[in-house]
């Protein structure tokens, strides 16, 4: 990536602020999210905003949004000192947040989610004018060269075209802060550099963008200014051509980026798995591979590639059409997710929160549920004796929580990423898939997941480790499997081959 060159440059005059948020602190219950924040946005800039899940960011823009006052501090836009009660205050101040989790009414059209709640009205009462409501939809995306359907259900769009459903209702409330949280934490490659673009537009429009990212490469190439949090206080601000990927993150965790992938000093022992001809329906053909015991071996590939496929089909989520898969030498079925956990696979999903946790439970249910039968809890559940074996297994790789019985959902990206690997060290998994493990998670908590991983092998697991990440694959993996439109295309030693030679084989289809 490169800077953009029509990036701005900070006005210090009064007129060229266009937020400025002063000595903001906020505490729930004992826990103090922010310290006497103080944050600076000029008018017409991408400003990051970063720092470690828990850091204070989503706190610090939530009281912006309206969602949450704060105990302390004050708020001005462009040098009018506001305060919000609820998000629709907000709103009308010019402030529209665009969460992570999108929040659009999927059985309607774009045109609808656009003018939710202030939808043209027809000459009938009761009734609206659904044809002046297409019409201005489409004038706003004419005026801001947008081009999506504005009759297209949404349930129908891909995730990118979402996002700028998301930006289109921002506008047409007239924002002039928009505040974007991890927008391309679901994105495509493709998707994310068009939303690059949208972002660019908007700052040559003149509207003002904080933006959340976990990734670092984004913030080097979107950002004008970047201000780092930590531990809930504002740690360091500063133009964006004062700082590289370094330097942002020893201001975020205190220490040095090459600290962050463990050295590797585990030699692999018998061979632990092995895939023969793997095949199914859902675009995996004739996969083949093998992991020894104490091994890490990553898994590369463009989107669509096949990789979370050959992962699904391994561990019973997808029926495999043909092929064979052997466990310590020998053959084992497995035509179920639970076939899999009773023959010692876990499966890590790249989508947490939809597919991997039951976010409003309890996070000992989460790590209980699907081993009561090893525990001795198949036909009634014993809450000290779970408590205590879910704190047990939680100790060993740090989960930080309020306890067992807290919600999943309060944990970290982080943490929550833990409660999952709890789950499959409770059911003694001696194969571990992971999918995307470090995807919306920080720089710290990365290096945590990363230094886990290495235990696990230093036990003897075999590891499959899928990640869109060429940076972290070398860093964490023995070797390299790349795949390609649903094929297997290379298997790389990590120390004798490059990020190049995995791309090209990644991307360019060979004669």
């Amino acid at each position: 990536m490169t800077n953009d060159s029509t990036r701005s440059q900070p006005n210090s005059s009064a007129n060229g602020i266009a937020l400025r948020m002063t000595g903001i602190s906020k505490r729930f219950g004992p826990v103090q999210a922010l310290r006497e924040v103080s944050f600076t946005v000029h008018t017409g800039t991408v400003h990051a905003l970063v720092g470690e899940n828990g850091a204070g960011k989503s706190t610090l823009m939530k009281i912006l949004a309206g969602v949450h006052l704060p105990d302390t501090g004050t708020i001005e836009i462009r040098g009018q000192q506001c305060r919000f009660a609820n998000p629709g205050q907000a709103i009308a101040a010019g402030v529209s947040m665009i969460y992570q989790e999108l929040d659009l009414a999927e059985h309607l059209t774009v045109a609808e989610n656009i003018f939710l709640g202030a939808e043209p009205k027809a000459k009938l009462p009761m009734f609206l004018n659904n044809k002046k409501m297409v019409r201005l939809a489409k004038k706003l995306t004419q005026q801001h060269n947008f081009d999506i359907k504005m009759t297209a259900r949404v349930e129908e769009l891909p995730t990118g075209d979402c996002q700028i459903v998301e930006i289109l209702k921002a506008l047409r409330r007239n924002a002039s802060i928009l505040v974007m949280d991890e927008p391309t934490s679901s994105l495509s490659e493709t998707e994310a550099q068009r939303l690059f673009e949208v972002v660019r537009q908007l700052r040559r429009q003149g509207l003002t963008i904080i933006y959340i990212s976990h990734r670092l490469e984004e913030i080097i190439d979107l950002a004008d200014e970047v201000s780092v949090l930590r531990d809930g206080a504002l740690v360091h601000s500063e133009h964006i051509e004062q700082l590289d990927i370094p330097k942002i993150v020893h201001h975020m965790v205190g220490r040095e980026l090459n600290d962050f992938f463990p050295q590797r000093q585990v030699l692999p022992g018998q061979l632990s798995v092995k895939v023969e001809n793997l095949s199914s329906d859902v675009g995996i053909d004739s996969v083949s591979f093998e992991i020894r015991r104490g091994e890490i071996v990553g898994m590369a590939g463009l989107v669509g590639a096949g990789r979370t496929e050959t992962a699904q089909t391994i561990f019973g989520v997808a029926p495999k059409s043909s092929g064979r898969i052997f466990l310590d030498g020998q053959e084992v079925r497995i035509n179920s997710p639970a076939e899999a956990i009773k023959q010692g696979v876990a499966f890590l999903t790249e989508d947490r929160k939809r597919t991997g946790l039951c976010l409003q439970l309890p996070c000992s249910w989460n790590i209980t549920l699907p081993n009561l039968d090893i525990i001795g809890m198949k036909h009634k559940i014993n809450l000290t004796r779970e408590h205590r074996i879910a704190e047990e297994v939680a100790s060993k790789i740090a989960i930080k929580w309020h306890g067992p019985q807290a919600p999943a959902d309060t944990l970290s990206g982080g943490n929550q990423q833990k409660l999952l690997i709890a789950r499959w060290l409770l059911a003694e998994s001696k194969f571990l898939i992971f999918d995307e493990p470090t995807r919306g998670i920080d720089v710290g908590a990365k290096a945590e997941i990363y230094s886990l991983l290495n235990r696990l092998a230093q036990q003897g697991k075999a590891i499959l480790f899928i990640s869109s990440e060429l940076p972290e694959l070398f860093g964490v993996a023995d070797r390299i499997l790349v795949m390609r439109r649903g094929r297997l295309v290379g298997n790389l030693d990590t120390k004798k081959t490059s990020q190049e030679k995995v791309m090209h084989l990644a991307a360019v289809e060979e004669n």
